[in-house]
């Protein structure tokens, strides 16, 4: 019985294509769950120590077959280059923070991206990596987004709880308080420069000293005095008659 549940387990297993959850083993060889589990396990070192060129793994909740890690540079040679559009560094980045903060809104993602999410929220979703998981209670009712099971199936990773730990990215807190004492420095602001000179003339030329009659200033008062000058000053007759002899 055990020999034909082995085998029913590769062949299901080798059939399918998303990872087989143990739940659904258990019923199609009809044995216990944790049977299930334990010949998984013995066949993954099975075929480990016989030096196998694929194996037997546990990722998103269930079990599937895949091309061992050390095949990978002849994996690599059969797989055209470019035949699988590579995510972007922006996808990336939104694809990490929903990993780690799901449930999260698309305003949350903008918050902390510091930009515009529509586009590559939109490709992850079109890939598959990215759904809808809820609505937030909160005003607006904002749509929540997480991860699939398809994100766990390409990472290799049976649940969110194999991601690695985030402390082990952040900066120590000297590299932080340094940072934002940088930070702090650039947003002081800078202090004003006045220019005297520049003080000294605009006063003069507010002063009343400096103001002609009427309100005009000295340069106009100057030359509208001028002016009447020359409309006062007569021009001397000159006689040009012949005297008399």
């Amino acid at each position: 019985m055990i020999t034909e549940a082995r085998r029913a387990v590769e062949a299901v297993v080798m059939a399918a294509i998303e990872p087989v959850e143990p739940q659904v083993l258990a019923q199609l060889v009809e044995i216990p769950v944790s049977e299930v589990e334990a010949l998984c396990t013995e066949l993954a070192e099975e075929y480990e120590r016989e030096g196998r060129g694929f194996a037997l793994v546990r990722v998103a909740g269930g079990y599937r077959f895949q091309t061992h890690p050390d095949m990978a540079p002849y994996v690599e040679r059969f797989v055209l280059e470019g035949q699988t559009a590579r995510l972007s560094a922006p996808a990336l980045e939104t694809l990490a923070i929903v990993a780690y903060k799901q449930p999260v809104s698309r305003a949350q993602l903008a918050a902390i991206r510091g930009v515009s999410v529509e586009s590559t929220l939109s490709t992850l979703e079109q890939r598959g990596y990215v759904q809808e998981v809820g609505h937030d209670p909160g005003p607006g009712q904002a749509i929540l987004y997480g991860t699939t099971q398809l994100f766990l199936e390409r990472l290799g990773l049976d649940s969110l709880h194999d991601l690695p730990p985030l402390a082990e990215f952040v900066p120590e807190p000297s590299v932080v308080e340094a940072l934002e004492r940088g930070l702090l420095l650039r947003t002081e602001p800078e202090p004003e420069i006045t220019n005297e000179l520049d003080d000294e003339v605009a006063d003069d030329a507010a002063s009343p000293a400096a103001s002609g009659p009427f309100g005009m200033s000295a340069a106009e008062s100057t030359s509208a005095e001028l002016e009447v000058a020359e409309l006062d000053v007569a021009e001397p007759e000159v006689d040009l008659t012949e005297p008399e002899d």
